[in-house]
């Protein structure tokens, strides 16, 4: 398993967003990647993201690199986990 993909549902650990849940959407560098809620479904903006402060889950999402919010937010419906990604964790 890939920790580290476009497409990978990960867990926010550090910051005002801390404990809600985000994707992947695309690989800056080794240390920071972009990522959104999308904003509509988990009220996570898109942002770039140091990966210290990621927690991956074994969720993936087949979206494309750079994909909009509109895009990732169908992906998250035919994948049926919009309830998963509403979810808060207490951290």
């Amino acid at each position: 398993m890939t920790a580290i993909q476009v497409g990978r549902v990960i867990v926010k650990t550090n910051g005002r967003e801390a404990g809600k849940k985000g994707i992947i959407v695309d690989i800056i560098n080794e240390n920071y990647v972009l990522l959104t809620g999308p904003k509509i479904v988990t009220s996570v903006r898109r942002r770039k993201c140091n990966i210290r402060h990621l927690e991956p889950t074994d969720k993936v999402v087949a979206i494309k690199r750079d994909a909009t919010d509109e895009e990732i937010a169908a992906a998250i419906e035919t994948a049926k986990l919009k309830k998963f990604m509403e979810e808060v964790i207490i951290l």
